[in-house]
């Protein structure tokens, strides 16, 4: 009997049908009468930088359509005359703030859509762009950005935006409708019959990220990458790169056909076979993805599924070379230096912790005001975006260090390298609530008090001052990389979370479920009896998570228990 043919999800009907990506999208625009999107034009957006969002606060009186626009920024380096221009249109259109991501990108929130084209025509002025900084395409292209360790994260860097470009969309739609303001004709010839020479007519099955890290420092968190690219430098030479493949975080509650999973290192390539051996892995996401359940879309579930070998001899099928044997590696830590620090060339950089990720002024703290003021006086330096969500001032020459200083802690910016506690420092969140309509609970909105609460907890402990790595997200698709963190509050309700536990400090360990379900308000009582264990428990300087997955981890499906 022969088989029915696999059913195709919606979104792939839509790709196939509008293959230039630009469905009614600069039509929709110049209608003043409507203050959002269609279905499908929401679906293309992504492919732009846009989602559609509404301001979830207020669903109870009107739903207030707003647009969240997400930079694509290969390696995460801006100049100064880039930041003003992000400043001043977040100030124009947006709410007068800038969110680092943890993809080294700058998302806009709280944009009208009225005033969409607007931002992104002036960010592709600063020579910036948007396209695939989101939908079933490659995102953002990471790459290290503290300059303390070695010169070769100049020829990193260059790697990094090779490959960005190799794997870049060629539609023609970006330009005409965020530049040009022209509506595409979907019946013309040429654009009904489109087909991306990469991407094909259908681009991906889901999304897919690549990033690049140089060893002893995961500050990427590389294994959790479809594509990772880990350099191998031999007495400061860059050799090539460990080719990492399958890493994913993200799942759904109440799936177990959906899991994190980090990647697998299959071989080493040389520098000069980086773009190929990138466009064979994408194309074998595009081949062989899932495109009837976009849940188990991921490349991550084809290389679980299919082996490492089978992915090995595919890659080198695709790409026309014999991978080599992986080098070997060490990472150590995944987090940032704050605080000023001399670089390898001999030039200064100052790590500012960002709360969040949210670079915005308050009372005490005018950061955002202060990093505009720093851009207008020096335009040499470059301002870094740290996949930690911080921000990393590089390229100081000695001479501009206390002029630099000055005006930032005029405006209440510590720039010691102890500008937060421990806890506070190594913690992330993602947006959530109120505008991510995702998101089953808060959660940037929430892990500052949360933090506090942590703190002086470890401090009735006896662990005050203890780097304990925190993550949270309001829901389970892991934009914060929660999986990887040591204690990780994953939103599964309103005011309730999912816990894990037992991540490390390099990134190169998942966390695993320790509780299914947690009131935000019983969050300590649940924590006190597991850290008084591991104050009193642990051996040496034994990190909590090295702890957690020592002590707490049982040979069963629910993780952990205590």
């Amino acid at each position: 009997m022969e088989e029915s043919p696999v059913k195709l999800s919606r979104n792939e009907d839509l790709k196939s049908a509008t293959p230039t990506l630009a469905g009614t999208i600069a039509a929709s625009l110049a209608d003043p009468n409507s203050d959002c999107f269609s279905q499908d034009d929401y679906e293309f957006l992504k492919f732009h930088g846009v989602y559609q969002q509404d301001d979830r606060d207020l669903r109870k009186t009107a739903k207030k359509y707003i647009m969240m626009v997400r930079t694509c920024v290969p390696g995460g380096i801006l100049t100064p005359a880039q930041w003003i221009a992000f400043d001043n249109l977040s100030g124009q259109y947006g709410n007068n703030t800038l969110r680092i991501t943890t993809r080294q990108t700058i998302q806009f929130h709280g944009i009208l859509k009225a005033n969409v084209r607007a931002l992104i025509k002036g960010l592709n002025e600063s020579l910036v762009s948007t396209i695939a900084a989101c939908g079933d395409i490659k995102r953002n292209v990471m790459a290290p950005p503290t300059p303390a360790y070695t010169l070769t994260r100049a020829n990193v860097i260059e790697d990094c935006r090779r490959v960005q470009e190799a794997l870049s969309p060629r539609t023609r739609a970006y330009h005409a409708i965020w530049i040009d303001g022209v509506q595409l004709n979907p019946d013309d010839p040429e654009n009904k019959n489109f087909v991306d020479p990469l991407y094909g007519k259908n681009y991906l099955p889901r999304k897919f990220k690549v990033a690049f890290a140089i060893p002893p420092v995961n500050d990427i968190d590389v294994l959790s990458n479809c594509l990772g690219f880990i350099a191998i430098v031999d007495d400061g030479e860059l050799l090539g790169y460990n080719v990492a493949v399958g890493g994913g975080l993200g799942r759904s509650h109440g799936n177990n056909q959906t899991y994190p999973r980090l990647a697998d290192v299959l071989g080493f390539v040389n520098r000069d076979q980086l773009e190929d051996v990138a466009r064979a892995v994408l194309t074998i996401h595009r081949d062989f993805g899932d495109r009837s359940d976009r849940k188990h879309a991921r490349l991550k579930y084809i290389i679980a599924e299919r082996g490492m070998d089978w992915t090995r001899a595919e890659i080198e099928k695709r790409a026309g070379l014999k991978l080599e044997p992986p080098k070997p590696y060490i990472f150590t830590t995944s987090g940032d230096l704050y605080g000023w620090r001399q670089a390898v060339d001999g030039k200064w950089f100052l790590t500012i912790f960002v709360e969040t990720g949210r670079v915005k002024d308050v009372e005490g703290r005018r950061l955002k005001t202060a990093l505009r003021q720093v851009a207008e006086r020096f335009s040499q330096i470059e301002f870094r975006l740290s996949p930690n969500q911080n921000l990393i001032l590089a390229n100081i020459a000695e001479e501009d260090r206390d002029a630099i200083d000055e005006v930032l802690t005029e405006h209440g910016v510590n720039t010691a390298r102890r500008q937060a506690g421990a806890i506070r420092a190594a913690a992330m969140a993602c947006p959530a609530l109120p505008t991510c309509g995702l998101a089953l609970a808060e959660s940037e909105r929430m892990l500052p008090g949360l933090v506090t609460r942590i703190e002086k907890l470890c401090e009735e402990v006896g662990l005050a001052g203890e780097e304990i790595i925190i993550r949270s997200t309001g829901c389970p698709n892991g934009c914060a990389r929660p999986y990887t963190a040591e204690i990780a509050f994953v939103g599964k309700a309103p005011g309730r979370y999912q816990v894990w536990l037992g991540g490390n400090l390099a990134g190169t360990r998942l966390a695993r479920p320790w509780k299914e379900m947690v009131k935000e308000t019983e969050i300590e009582s649940e924590l006190r009896p597991v850290l008084t264990r591991y104050e009193r428990e642990r051996f040496n300087r034994e990190t909590f998570g090295d702890w957690a997955a020592r002590v707490l981890l049982c040979e069963t499906a629910s993780g952990f228990s205590i």
